[in-house]
C-alpha cells in the first residue's frame, strides 16, 4: 500500500471528487455492480466515502483519487468502495402484503404440489442487505410450522456488500428496528439485550439462525452457484438501480433457479414489462414461473 497522508480531525465539507475521478468510480460501479451513478449522485457518493477517507488516513478526495487510480490502490480498496456506495435500505416485514400472500397462498400452493412427507422449501433473499428480509421470511415459515404445517425450510440471503452480510450473520439489530415484527413473533424469535447503559439491541434466536445462511453474490455475475429448485425468490427494490438490459439479464438468471411453479417477488415499484421470461403475474409484483 502506498504511503497515506495523516487525515485531519475534520474533513473539509467543501472538498469534492474531481469530475474525472467521479466518472471513473461511476463507470467501475456500473460495470461491476450494475448500479447507475449519474452526476446527480456525486454528493451522495462523497458522503458515503468520507468514512473511507478517515479510515485510510487521507486528507481529501484528491488523495483518494490518487490512491485508487494513480497509486494502484484500487484492487485493495475495491470491496470497501463497493460496500460504501451500494444502497442497503431494508426493514423487517417490509411491504407486508408479500408476507401475507406468501403465508396464505404461495406456501400452501407449493406444498400442495409436493409428494414428500416433509418437503424442504427453499427461499432466496437475493438482495438481503443486513438480513432483515431473510429473517422475516424465516420467522413466517417457522411460525407456520409451529402452527401445524409439516415442512422443512432453508433461507439463503445474498448481497454484494460484505459489511451487511456480516451483520446478517451476527443477527444483531437495534431494538427500534424490529417494530414491524408482530409481537407474537418478537417473543418467540428475538432475544432482548439487558445490558445497562447501552443502546437497546435484539438478536435472532439461534434456533431460527440455523435455518438462514448468508453468502456474497454479485447479481451482475454471468451465473449463480446455487440450486435450481428454489421455491420463492425475493428480489425487491433492487432492479430500480439497474438499466433495462441489466434488469432483464438478472431476472432471466434468477428465474432459471426457480422450480417450475416457483415464485419471484419484486418490489411494488418494479415490473417485468419488456422481459421475455416465462412467468405469469398472480398478485401485485408476484410472478409464478411457468
Amino acid at each position: 500500500m502506498p504511503a497515506l497522508a495523516r487525515a485531519p480531525q475534520r474533513l473539509d465539507e467543501d472538498d469534492h471528487l474531481t469530475p474525472t475521478d467521479f466518472q471513473r468510480i461511476s463507470a467501475l460501479i456500473g460495470q461491476e455492480v450494475g448500479i447507475r451513478l449519474p452526476p446527480g449522485k456525486r454528493l451522495m457518493v462523497e458522503g458515503r466515502l468520507r468514512r473511507r477517507l478517515r479510515a485510510l488516513g487521507l486528507a481529501g478526495f484528491e488523495a483518494y483519487g490518487d490512491y485508487l487510480f494513480r497509486q494502484n490502490g484500487l484492487e485493495q480498496e475495491r470491496p470497501h468502495l463497493i460496500n460504501a456506495v451500494t444502497t442497503n435500505k431494508t426493514d423487517f416485514f417490509r411491504e407486508p402484503e408479500h408476507f401475507e400472500i406468501m403465508e396464505k397462498t404461495l406456501v400452501p400452493t407449493l406444498l400442495a404440489g409436493r409428494t414428500d412427507r416433509q418437503p424442504l422449501l427453499k427461499v432466496w433473499s437475493a438482495a438481503s442487505s443486513t438480513g432483515a428480509e431473510a429473517y422475516s421470511i424465516a420467522m413466517l415459515l417457522a411460525d407456520m410450522v409451529t402452527r401445524g404445517r409439516s415442512f422443512r425450510f432453508a433461507v439463503l440471503g445474498t448481497d454484494i456488500s460484505t459489511d451487511v452480510l456480516e451483520q446478517g450473520r451476527r443477527a444483531i439489530y437495534p431494538a427500534e428496528q424490529i417494530a414491524p415484527v408482530p409481537p407474537a413473533l418478537q417473543s418467540r424469535y428475538l432475544m432482548f439485550s439487558r445490558r445497562p447503559g447501552t443502546r437497546p439491541e435484539v438478536r435472532i434466536v439461534p434456533e431460527l439462525r440455523r435455518h438462514v445462511q448468508f453468502q456474497r453474490l454479485n447479481l451482475m455475475d454471468q451465473s449463480y452457484p446455487y440450486d435450481r429448485d428454489v421455491d420463492i425468490i425475493f428480489l425487491r427494490n433492487v432492479l430500480i438501480y439497474f438499466d433495462k438490459a441489466d434488469q432483464t439479464k438478472v431476472i432471466t438468471r434468477l428465474t432459471a433457479h426457480l422450480r417450475p411453479g416457483g415464485y419471484l417477488l419484486l418490489g411494488h415499484s418494479e415490473s417485468m414489462i419488456g422481459t421475455d421470461v416465462a412467468v405469469r403475474q398472480v398478485a401485485p409484483a408476484v410472478f409464478q414461473k411457468l
